[in-house]
Formats: structure tokens, C-alpha cells, sequence
């Protein structure tokens, strides 16, 4: 997606629990294999215990709100992306969010693309913005919240360990001087015939965990690879991440030895599979040093790529006119990477 007129993200943030679940004492308590903990390569978890996955978004929109100095009269669009329950059963935590900051001229809406969510909820909001006549403001929220005894946060997957979370990211289009930072590009692919690797050889059930008492990707995912093998799900994942940085920097007008691109911002996943898949792709792609800025909170959920441009500015990570690559993908298969710049002044 090449944005049609310059979109400002006004402000991210992040919102985290207090409270830790360390890896040191996961292994002891058997609670996750010892040689999985360091694949992993997380020391420990964010985990919530008396906030749900909505209200968690709706603390972390405040905190945006308050720093882009918009109101929530102002929004035009709220648009929440989940990858978990969401604390009740036939019900929109997209339109929760939106009553409880106020947004009441806003139009709510639910996003649910698993792990990609985030990302494809910035995308149809800058869509739907740029449709706006004047200036208009749109609020991406993602949440979830991995709780037992449904939900293994440091077993029901591989490669990625799950960390209760939050963010905000608050756009304006057209982007206005003082934005912190600017949407250059947004693109995004997927091999739907991956959506198998998350049904396995499961039936289709008739009520949530009806098939497994746990969530359990491990066990789709080992069905779907012993019918079809590693190598093409490998081939695939490196296909899709240069095609997304490709599209991206074409999408941006930059070539991929641009010195202005400071970094490429990795997903938040374990840190085997970032070293194993991630990184030697990259580094074949584009001339930017890849980073990883998740360790300490492990995947997010939906929540990487917005937890990241909140990574970029809490860090200071560019400077006027520097350029960072963030990325992204999720279960379906679906990859994205957006392009974001730090204005240079006036």
C-alpha cells in the first residue's frame, strides 16, 4: 500500500502489566522444557492477571490520545484487533474501546486476522482515511490477554512465547508538521494455503476447544507438517518476508541499499526462529541491520507492529530523515512491513 498523502502517527504507546512470569522459574516448575525456554530466548513474560485484553486497550488509547493531544471526539475510526478471547462470548470489544475513551462519533471496528491483525488494522485505517475529506484521525488498538486454563502462553506454540499486552497507535492524514513520525508505506502479502497449518486434522467443532481443552498450535502445526513437509513451509516464509520488504521500499520510492534506512525491526517472535528464518533473509534482502526490541515481552499477539513504532519512538531510534523497516506476520499465512520516517524539519 503507497499512502496517497503523507500519514502522520501521531503517537504510539504500550501498555504492560507489572507483573512477570520468568523464564527460571517456567523451567523449574516444569511448567516449559529447558532447551524451548532458551530457543526462546525470552527471561520472562508480561502477564495481567485482574485486567481483561479490552481494557488494557482502552488504557493504552488513553495514553495515546493524551500524548498525540487529539480527543476521542476527533476520531473518525477505532479499529481494534484481538488474537484471544476478549471476555465475553457474542459481543464487539472494538465498540467497549470506543465508548469507554469517548470516541461516540467514531466508527468501530473488530479485527480479527491472528497475529497480523495489528498490522492490517493500520492498513484499512489508512484506507478508510484517506477517503476523509480534512483532516481526519483514526485509533488502532490490539490486546489480548494469554491466560490459563485455556491458553499456554509458554507451550501452545513454536517458536513464540505469549506476553499480555496492549498498544495504541494514533494516525492523522494528511500527516501534520510535529508528527513524530510518518506512515511512508504499508505492505502486505499471504499464502492462504497455510491456513491448514492451524487446523491440522482437527474437525470443524461446534464450540470453542472442543477439540482441545488448550489451545494447541503445536498439534495442528505437527499435522499440517508431517503431510507436507518443513521445507516448503521455509520456502514460503523466506519467499514472503523479501516479498513484503521488496513491495514496501518499492512502495516508498527507496532502494534497499538506502543508507537512510537505520534498521529492519523484527517480529516478536523466539530467537532461534528470528536467527534461523528471520535474519539470514534479511540480510540477503536489504542493507539494513536487522533488531530485535521484543526479548523482555515475547510475541504480543496482535500487538508486534504497533508495540514496534511505539519501540521507535521511545527509543529515539531515528533521526530527521532516517528510515526504519518494521515487519510483521501471522498465522493464515499473512507478512507485512511498513516503512516509517522521521520527519525532517522545516
Amino acid at each position: 500500500m503507497r499512502t496517497t498523502a503523507p500519514v502522520g502517527i501521531a503517537a504510539a504507546a504500550l501498555w504492560l502489566p507489572e507483573k512477570r512470569d520468568g523464564a527460571d522459574d517456567a523451567v523449574a516448575e516444569q511448567r516449559v522444557e529447558e532447551k524451548v525456554a532458551r530457543d526462546l530466548g525470552h527471561p520472562r513474560l508480561p502477564v495481567a492477571e485482574d485486567v481483561s485484553a479490552p481494557e488494557m486497550a482502552v488504557l493504552a488509547a488513553q495514553r495515546a490520545l493524551r500524548d498525540g493531544r487529539v480527543a476521542a471526539g476527533d476520531l473518525t475510526l477505532v479499529l481494534h484487533a484481538w488474537m484471544h478471547y476478549q471476555g465475553h462470548d457474542l459481543w464487539s470489544p472494538a465498540h467497549y474501546v470506543a465508548h469507554q475513551i469517548g470516541a461516540h462519533h467514531s466508527v468501530p471496528v473488530g479485527i480479527q486476522q491472528i497475529c497480523n491483525g495489528g498490522a492490517a488494522a493500520l492498513e484499512l485505517a489508512v484506507a478508510r482515511l484517506s477517503l476523509h475529506t480534512g483532516t481526519g484521525h483514526a485509533l488502532v488498538t490490539t490486546a489480548d490477554r494469554f491466560t490459563g486454563p485455556g491458553f499456554d502462553r509458554w507451550r501452545s506454540d513454536y517458536g513464540a512465547a505469549y506476553g499480555d499486552a496492549a498498544t495504541a497507535v494514533l494516525l492523522r492524514h494528511p500527516a501534520r508538521s510535529g508528527d513524530p513520525l510518518l506512515l511512508r508505506a504499508l505492505h502486505t502479502a499471504a499464502a492462504p494455503h497455510l491456513e491448514a497449518m492451524h487446523r491440522g486434522d482437527d474437525p470443524f467443532a461446534r464450540l470453542p476447544r472442543e477439540n482441545s481443552p488448550v489451545v494447541d498450535m503445536r498439534r495442528t502445526k505437527r499435522a499440517y507438517l508431517h503431510d507436507h513437509g518443513v521445507a516448503p513451509f521455509k520456502k514460503v516464509n523466506r519467499d514472503m518476508i523479501r516479498c513484503v520488504v521488496g513491495g514496501a521500499l518499492r512502495d516508498a520510492g527507496l532502494a534497499a541499499d538506502d543508507p537512510r534506512i537505520r534498521f529492519v525491526l523484527l517480529p516478536r517472535l523466539g530467537r532461534k526462529t528470528l536467527e534461523a528464518a528471520w535474519v539470514p533473509t534479511l540480510r540477503e534482502t536489504v542493507a539494513a541491520r536487522p533488531v530485535d526490541w521484543g526479548a523482555d515481552t515475547g510475541h504480543l499477539g496482535t500487538g508486534d507492529l504497533p508495540a514496534g513504532l511505539y519501540e521507535v519512538l521511545r527509543r529515539s531510534a531515528l533521526g530527521p530523515g532516517d528510515i526504519g523497516l518494521v515487519l510483521n506476520a501471522g498465522a493464515g499465512f499473512t507478512w507485512s512491513c511498513a516503512v516509517v520516517e522521521a520527519p525532517a524539519p522545516h
